[in-house]
């Protein structure tokens, strides 16, 4: 079982330091250093836009101004990560979910007005009417559920969740992690267990089992960042040790962890080894992978 040394945490921090947003930094300090929720929070605030969205490369690769719902999934996340639900920030953000959903219930995996900004070359809208969608319905509803969040839209938005998981045979890589989001928080537990056992084998299916394996993928620790993840049980103690072992062995020579899908724009490799060292680092402490 290999473990993050000191030396190797330090050069982490440090390439944090030199390199990660702000918000990422401030998760950072929060988590191994008892830095303010506070900062976390001012940090989200200042992508938020008037209209209770959430723009200004929050979600790296869409670096437009405007508000889309990644935005506000990546927003909320970084709340929760926290536990500083901000009810302004949130019941703002409802709002604009609300406004922005379509007749089935949850929001677009894009908004169309992302066409005027500049972004990577996978955010294309489905036409000018895109189709309501998991991702990022799903986690963005699971993350308002475990805060007890009050708003007219969770009703609509939760039944579209259930509707749309309902007739999933087969769940891709980003809609498997969508659909455990969502299944780990929702209040019915038992509804929740049913689909997750029906569902089981081909959210295990979407996950590489070889860490080496080349192209964009996503690990076993992806859909069980934790050990108390619900998809935890869906992979063995050496899978999932096989991993942490190779979260250890592959930080970089600056000290991140480098993304594994295309960097389109110089600008977004440090933003998004920013977010996903500060989210390997997270995971290694869980598993008890730090010295």
């Amino acid at each position: 079982m290999k473990t993050l040394s000191q030396d190797a945490f330090a050069a982490a921090e440090r390439y944090l330091q030199l390199n990660a947003r702000l918000i990422d930094r401030a998760r950072f300090a929060n988590r191994f250093h008892g830095g303010q929720a506070g900062a976390v929070t001012h940090a989200v605030r200042a992508y938020q836009n008037p209209d209770g969205g959430f723009g200004h490369a929050i979600e790296p690769d869409l670096r437009g101004a405007g508000s889309q719902p990644q935005g506000a999934e990546v927003a909320l996340w970084a709340l929760d990560d926290v536990g500083a639900f901000d009810e302004p920030i949130v019941l703002a953000a409802c709002a604009w979910l609300e406004a922005n959903s379509t007749d089935e219930g949850g929001v677009p995996w894009v908004l169309p007005s992302v066409v005027g900004d500049e972004r990577g070359p996978w955010w294309q809208p489905q036409g000018e009417q895109p189709p309501a969608a998991l991702n990022p319905t799903a986690p963005i509803v699971g993350l308002l559920h475990t805060h007890d969040v009050k708003h007219p839209w969770m009703e609509s938005a939760t039944e579209f969740c259930w509707r749309k998981i309902a007739e999933l045979d087969e769940v891709g890589a980003y809609d498997a992690m969508c659909v455990l989001h969502f299944l780990e928080r929702v209040p019915d537990s038992e509804r929740a267990r049913t689909e997750f056992e029906r569902l089981g084998p081909s959210l295990r299916a979407s996950a590489a089992l070889d860490p080496d394996e080349p192209g964009h993928t996503h690990s076993p620790l992806d859909l069980a960042p934790t050990p108390d993840s619900l998809a935890r049980s869906l992979f063995s103690d050496e899978e999932i040790g096989r991993h942490l072992d190779h979260l250890v062995e592959t930080q970089g020579a600056e000290g991140g962890w480098a993304p594994n899908f295309p960097m389109w724009t110089p600008v977004v490799a440090h933003e998004w080894g920013g977010f996903l060292t500060r989210a390997t680092l997270a995971t290694l402490q869980a598993y008890g992978r730090i010295a």
